[in-house]
Parts: structure tokens; sequence; C-alpha cells
């Protein structure tokens, strides 16, 4: 089954304070990931390879970068005169200011345009997720099972978020029970935030947590009806990580320098797309060395790199030596500098002679434009 019945939201901002180091002047949605996308390309890439024409993007704060990145939507084609995409950015309205603090307010803040949408379903997704996932599997799936709601799900370490939905399925898939963020150790089953609903249920759930001043999706929302309605879980395939830290972040992200990891997620049937930028090859100097990295046009590398990940732009001097780390957009690395397990924001530079050297569960994050 096609996606084309089916209405996209998108929350840019979900999360952003567990990522804060990077999230400090952007949104979770425009956050840099796997040398040349952001985290917002794989939800919606996903979306439109399964025929989803219309996408909102809920949007709070810091959303500059998120819109530049976004532009009119050509690179996903939804620059259209009818459909396609569109910024959502905070509404006030009576006992709001527009900040939003929780999933109800910002449903609330963009109920006028989920009520004006023609779709006969909804699918939500945050940002903090990496995967690629085949909608038109879970739609079949949700219709197969006569299900109200369908939640995409992983079974792994319970990510350190608030109100993260751990999940106890039945042999059919059907949800039991939803915990909220349990104190448990080992792997569970938890929902991964990608949620599949009718529009006409979502907006009786909403309006009716609005007039009973409820704030919590996952708890007046999910947990609450587990009884009343057929909630089902549906497992995603392949490679997919949902980020909930610095460290976790970095981790996901050196997960891709396995060739089968990236293999599942960047697939040639099913690609992720990102907005154009036209630049040279990456250029590699006499004498470098480069091992095990993704490397992203416009890269001049005259040093050593080895099991990192560099973005477009990214130069290293010869004599520099970088390992274990992550360069993001323009960032410059001058010659008898080392970096070991760092993380680069964009346009930083290291002059010559430093030594930056963190470790895996505790890599050193240089802050956007800085210069040591």
């Amino acid at each position: 089954m096609t996606g084309n019945n089916i209405l996209g939201i998108i929350y840019s901002n979900k999360y952003d304070e567990c990522l804060s180091e990077i999230t400090g002047l952007r949104t979770m949605g425009s956050v840099p990931f796997a040398g040349r996308y952001r985290l917002i390309d794989f939800a919606l890439s996903s979306m439109v390879n399964s025929g989803v024409e219309k996408v909102g993007v809920i949007t709070k704060e810091n959303y500059q970068s998120l819109m530049d990145h976004l532009g009119t939507g050509k690179p996903w084609d939804l620059s259209r005169k009818t459909e396609g995409m569109f910024i959502l950015p905070p509404f006030a309205y009576a006992g709001n200011t527009g900040s939003y603090t929780n999933r109800v307010e910002m449903l609330r803040g963009v109920l006028g345009f989920i009520s004006r949408s023609n779709e006969e379903y909804v699918l939500f997704s945050d940002c903090n997720t990496v995967m690629n996932l085949d909608i038109g599997e879970l739609m079949d799936f949700h219709s197969d099972n006569k299900a109200d709601i369908s939640v995409v799900y992983q079974h792994g370490a319970l990510p350190q978020l608030d109100n993260t939905m751990a999940l106890d399925l039945e042999l059919d898939g059907r949800v039991r029970q939803i915990a909220l963020s349990p104190n448990v150790e080992g792997d569970v089953d938890y929902s991964m935030n990608m949620i599949l609903m009718k529009r006409s249920l979502l907006l009786r759930l909403v309006n009716e947590s609005i007039s009973l001043n409820h704030e919590s999706f996952e708890r007046d929302i999910m947990q609450n009806n587990v009884k009343k309605l057929r909630i089902f879980g549906f497992k995603v395939k392949g490679f997919a990580r949902t980020i909930d830290s610095l460290v976790s972040y970095f981790k996901i992200s050196m997960e891709l320098l396995h060739p089968e990891n990236c293999a599942q997620l960047f697939r040639p049937d099913h690609p992720i797309y990102t907005k154009v930028r036209d630049d040279m090859p990456a250029i590699y100097g006499l004498g470098s060395t480069v091992k095990n990295c993704l490397v992203a046009d416009g890269c001049i590398i005259d040093g050593e790199v080895e099991n990192s990940i560099l973005f477009r732009g990214v130069r290293v001097e010869k004599g520099a030596v970088v390992k274990n780390s992550i360069l993001m957009q323009g960032s410059f690395v001058a010659s008898g500098s080392s970096l070991n397990y760092t993380i680069a924001d964009k346009s930083v530079a290291i002059t010559p002679n430093k030594t930056l050297s963190g470790a895996e569960n505790y890599p050193v994050f240089v802050g956007k434009e800085i210069v040591i």
C-alpha cells in the first residue's frame, strides 16, 4: 500500500536537550550526521520514498538552520503547487505563549493544519532516530491487523529519554501494556516514536486531552488507551538507532564505519535525500593516509585520518593526525595537531601543534566556529 493517503508530521525540536552540545544553535532535525546529511533527512526520506506527498514539520526555536536546509523541499520532491512541505512554527493560543513543552501542546498548535488536511492517516516521527523505514510495509501491517494505532519499535537498550515507551507485546504484535521510562536492565522493546493512526482518531484523542487538560501524549493518549484501542507494534528492520546523548550520537555515527550497517541504512532502492551541494571530489595529497573513513565531497586531506567521519570541506594538513573523530563541515586541522575521540562542530579550526583526546564514552566536543 502506498503512502499518498498519509499526512506526515515531523517533530523537529523534540529531545533537543539530550544533545544540547550540538543543538544549542540548531534543532535536533538539523543536526549534521554521517558526513553530508541532517537527522531530519531520514524521517523525511522514509516518508517520500513511500509516497507521502504532504509533510508538516513542527518547529519551536532555533530553526533557521533547519529552514535553510529544507528550503522549499525540492530535494525530497516536496516543492509542489498542491500539498508538499509545510514548516509549522510555534502558534500562540489561549494559555500558551507558543513555546511548546510537550507533544499535546505541539499538536494543539497545529490542529488547524491537521484538520484542513484530507489524508485519511497521520504518521508522526521524531528526528532523533536514524533508520530507513519502508512505510508501505508499516501501512500494510496496520491494515492487516485492523489496528487503531501502530507503533514502530526496536529491541535494545532503553534510550534514556523522558517518557520513552517500553512495549509489552503479545505474540501477534498487539501491545498489552506500555511502561514509561521504566527502570529496567537488559534489552526491551521500545518505541522509536514513529506512530501511525487515522486522522479522525487523532483529532478525537487530542481534543479529549485538551478538554481534560492532559499534557502527556505518551501517558494520557497512548498508555491510557492500551485496553480501549487496538495498538500494535511494528518492528523496524535493518539498522535503526535512537540518539539520546552526545555519547550515543558519537557511537551511532561510528557504527556507520562498518560496511554492513552503512549498506542497511543507505539502500539504493530506498535512498536518503538531502540538500544538494555541488562540490569538487575529495582530494588526497601525496603521502596522506586514510583508513576506514567516511569522507564527503570537498575535503582536502594531506595528513593521516583513521576511523573518522569527515563532512564537506574539511581540511587536514600534512603532519596532522585525526583518529576516531567526527569533523563537521568546514573544519580545519593544522600541521602537528592530533585529534582522537573528538567531535568538532562546523567551521572549527585547530591551530598547529594542538592535541585533543577524549574517550569512546567521553568524546571531546568543540563548538561551532571555535578556534583552538
